[in-house]
């Protein structure tokens, strides 16, 4: 372990808190040498994902490439950097939980889609426009009515009453 700011080694380098986070453990360290604070977290290890890229090139699985696409999605926004984090975290549990060695990145996609609309209308958008290539503003705005429709149809669904079910 080296210290990020100075490069002091770990025998520099103190542990100051340790707490368990869903997915691992976080822990607060600090330079005795420059006295900056820093964390690092600790993950198990996972079997090696491969995604199937657009050009059909296989790239390890990278869950920073994937929050760091989340954050540019979500900049600027009122979306926390908590939310993103427990995002991925999904995305990723279920990328391995499919159980396969290979997944094509439109499966990704479509993952990261689905959490960034339940997050952030104009992430989502974002996000879409990218993941989807739009090449003009007519296709940006016909997503964003597809969302419109979406989200008018979960209120529909929300606000209808449930009828007991008699059972004679």
């Amino acid at each position: 372990m080296k210290c990020p700011f100075c490069g002091a080694t770990s025998n520099h380098i103190r542990v100051i808190d340790t707490r368990e986070v869903a997915d691992g453990i976080r822990r607060r360290r600090e330079c005795d040498q420059c006295e900056q604070r820093f964390t690092t977290y600790e993950r198990v290890a996972s079997v090696n994902l491969l995604v199937i890229k657009r050009d059909g090139r296989r790239e390890e699985f990278d869950r920073e490439k994937l929050v760091k696409s989340m954050r540019i999605a979500c900049s600027k926004r009122p979306v926390s950097s908590a939310a993103i984090e427990a995002a991925a975290q999904e995305i990723e549990a279920k990328l391995y939980a499919l159980g396969k060695s290979e997944v094509n990145w439109v499966k990704v996609g479509e993952m990261v889609m689905d959490h960034l609309q339940d997050i952030d209308d104009v992430a989502y958008v974002r996000f879409a426009s990218v993941y989807r290539r739009f090449r003009d503003v007519d296709s940006i705005a016909e997503e964003i009515q597809q969302l419109q429709a979406r989200r008018r149809r979960e209120e529909e669904l929300k606000n209808q009453l449930q009828l007991p079910i008699s059972e004679e």
